[in-house]
């Protein structure tokens, strides 16, 4: 799978709203067939910092996203809400879900 973590630092005055801006990106992302999750999450340091942790199945599924018209119009719309250029962490992982955290595992006996 392509596993993708990015930052975005959005404009403070935007910054509750965020949810909302990326609503349709989001939604749009999540529908597509090679989209395995698309997840954001609020800093709890800074609240102006959203992080986006994102996998797609394969190099054809990540390609088919950026090229997706929802991407063209995310790359229009959403840079106005934003402070900096987003952040991004890329890689390629031989796996197709997340893994369980072997340190904290919970017992259910």
């Amino acid at each position: 799978m392509i596993f993708i973590t990015a930052k975005f630092r959005v404009r403070p005055e935007d910054a509750d709203r965020w949810p909302e801006i990326s609503r349709a990106f989001t939604e749009a992302t999540r529908a597509e067939p090679g989209c395995l999750w698309f997840d954001w999450s609020r800093s709890l340091d800074d609240p102006t910092e959203y992080v986006l942790v994102e996998a797609f199945r394969d190099a054809e599924a990540g390609a088919a996203h950026v090229q997706s018209e929802h991407f063209r119009t995310a790359q229009r719309d959403l840079p106005p809400h934003l402070v900096a250029t987003p952040r991004i962490v890329n890689t390629v992982l031989p796996q197709d879900d997340w893994s369980e955290l072997g340190e904290m595992a919970v017992d259910r006996s």
